[in-house]
Parts: structure tokens; sequence; C-alpha cells
């Protein structure tokens, strides 16, 4: 229950509920509006996504500058993104004029004020020199929809911990220690099975198939 509702699965989180007999999660609606958050940012739409957090909480941003740092960059990448789908990945340089304007005024007044700042932004104004066909892996990465998971994960628990609820589910933390544990045992030269399967993959087949009827977006 702690995971589903901590990661989003409001539908699944109340059948769950229903059928282990234990009592729901009470606000469905602040579950849903942290779905809406993350489906906005998997679909591409990071400016909705911002738009919806500062519903949500305008402090979360305004106080937790790194993320709303990485939400404006990954706005610029989604922008790149469309220059380099609508040109079929051969831009002239004037289509690039969108996303340079908005790199202009969003993040370039945040790139002195920290090196990390910097360094991301020269990565993601990479993406505009480098041909496709070309482009190093490091700066491949940033156009791969891990990166979408990754931001919205961080937004998930940014929204979690404005509202002072826990921002990760127990079971993911005991999964951590668990490993931890087990490698600790293993530098101890302790004997132990090659494999310690943790009884979860019957679980996570259920994940993957999905609840039907359910609906929730997932991105984590």
């Amino acid at each position: 229950m702690d995971y589903l509702v901590s990661e989003g699965y409001p539908a699944a989180a109340e059948k769950f509920a229903q059928e282990t007999n234990l009592p729901g999660p009470v606000d469905h609606e602040s579950i849903r509006e942290r779905v809406r958050v993350r489906t906005a940012i998997h679909s591409g739409n990071v400016k909705e996504a911002i738009q919806m957090v500062n519903e949500i909480d305008p402090e979360i941003l305004d106080t937790n500058h790194l993320l709303h740092f990485h939400l404006l960059q990954l706005q610029l990448i989604e922008i790149i993104r469309d220059i380099l789908t609508r040109s079929n990945g051969n831009p002239a340089s004037t289509d690039f004029l969108p996303a340079i304007e908005f790199a202009t005024n969003q993040l370039s007044p945040r790139a002195p004020t920290d090196p990390v700042y910097q360094q991301a932004l020269e990565r993601t104004m990479a993406l505009m020199i480098f041909p496709s066909d070309k482009m190093a892996p490091e700066f491949k990465e940033l156009l791969d929809v891990k990166l979408r998971e990754n931001i919205a994960g961080e937004v998930n628990k940014a929204i979690l911990e404005s509202r002072g609820e826990r921002s990760e589910a127990k079971i993911r933390q005991l999964v951590r220690a668990r490993a931890w544990a087990e490698t600790e045992a293993r530098s101890a030269r302790v004997d132990m099975p090659p494999s310690l399967p943790i009884g979860l993959e019957a679980e996570e087949g259920a994940h993957n198939g999905g609840v039907p009827g359910d609906g929730d977006a997932m991105v984590s």
C-alpha cells in the first residue's frame, strides 16, 4: 500500500485496500495531482508540468533551485528534440532560434551561480551543434526518455516532501538495506548462494502487466 501511494497508483492502491481489507488512501486527489504532473513530464510537456507544480505549491520550485533547473533543462531538451524531429535530424541553424532564446532567458542567468548548472547547460547546448549521427554518448543520453523518468521521480519526491508525506516507499528502503547487507556479507566472504532472490518477481510481473482498468500513470 505504501509503495502504491507514494509512487502514484491511486486506483491500484484502492483495489489493494479492498482485497486486503485495509484502509484505502484518504486523499485521492493529491495522488492524482502527482500522477498528472508525472504524466506531463513523461510526455515531454514540461512547461505544463511546471505550471501544475506551481499550482500545487509555489514554494517547491522557489526553494528547490536544483529541481527547478533540472525541469528547465528538460524543457530545453524537449524544445531541441522537437526541432530535430520536425527537421528529420537535419535542422538549419535558424531552426534552433526558439531553443537559443529559451536557454538565454531561462537557463543562462542561472548558470553562473553554480558550476553544475554551467556544465549542464553546455552539454545541453551541444545538442544543437553536433549532428545526431556524430553525437557523443554523453550528449545522446540527454535525449533518452529515461531522463524524463528521473526528473519525474525528483518532482514526485519534492511534492511529497512539501506535504510532509513519506517521499520514498518503505519497500525501496528495505531493498537497499538488504542489498547493502548482502554486499557486506560477500565482502566478508560469508558462505552464501550465488543468488538471493527477494521474492518480488511475481509482483514485478504484475506491475509490468498493469491492473486492468487501473489507468494509473507511473514514472519512477
